[in-house]
């Protein structure tokens, strides 16, 4: 049996992706910072092992991956809703604390967990559209999300055969968008499903798919797949 982490893994994306490894047969170890989040993620589905983890500490990420022994698969969902707006009126201390919360836990997490990760294990993360595409405003989250998809290739060269992979979501319906009011935002996801090539906003199960094919698949390294609903081709 398999040992997964994914760090994160409490809701949206994460826990769907959780749910498909469990799904597949892996023992799968879930992490996140709220208790609550995570007693909530563990009574819908029992078969998952929870741990309240701030994966901005290393020492804590370090102490985790010991206690699982080895790690097969490590899936990274961190999330951040911060640093977007027009580059004018954009707070680069705002923006900061969206790389504290996103690119520097990643990047720490992977250091931490790397001495436990089996020699076919892979990690696979989360970057956004924003990253690609020339959408105005988003200079900033763009940058984030390109920093975490930038270690992919040169990960997967370096820690090879550890697989490394990443999937870069578009407009996916999860609690990312909370801090936008329920009307408001079905207002915003009609008007942007009627735009997207393939006319619908993602499911966090949606992307959840391809990041189970990227942690699973042993011939798929140094790979970010678009799973944007054709998001980029447009800007």
């Amino acid at each position: 049996m398999s040992t997964t982490l994914v760090i994160g893994g409490s809701s949206g994306i994460g826990l769907a992706t959780a749910v498909r490894l469990a799904a597949l047969g892996d023992s799968v170890h879930i992490a996140g910072r709220r208790a609550e989040t995570l007693a909530a993620a563990t009574h819908a589905h029992p078969v998952l092992h929870p741990h309240a983890l701030d994966a901005r500490d290393a020492r804590a990420v370090e102490a985790l991956a010991v206690e699982l022994g080895s790690i097969d698969r490590l899936v990274i969902t961190l999330s951040g809703n911060q640093g977007a707006g027009p580059l004018p009126d954009l707070d680069l201390d705002v923006l900061h604390t969206a790389f504290e919360e996103k690119f520097w836990p990643t990047i720490s997490a992977i250091k931490a967990a790397l001495p436990h990760l089996a020699p076919s294990g892979s990690i696979t993360l989360v970057g956004a559209v924003t990253a690609r595409a020339g959408i105005p405003g988003t200079a900033g989250i763009g940058a984030l999300n390109a920093a975490v998809e930038g270690l992919v290739a040169p990960l997967a060269a370096e820690l090879a055969p550890v697989r490394v992979n990443a999937v870069s979501p578009g407009y996916v319906d999860t609690p990312w968008w909370s801090m936008v009011p329920d009307a408001d935002r079905e207002g915003l996801f009609a008007q942007v499903a009627a735009n997207l090539p393939t006319r619908r906003i993602a499911t966090a199960d949606d992307v959840a798919e391809v990041l189970a094919l990227l942690a699973t698949n042993p011939n798929i390294t140094g790979t970010v797949i678009e799973a944007d609903g054709g998001a980029h081709l447009g800007g």
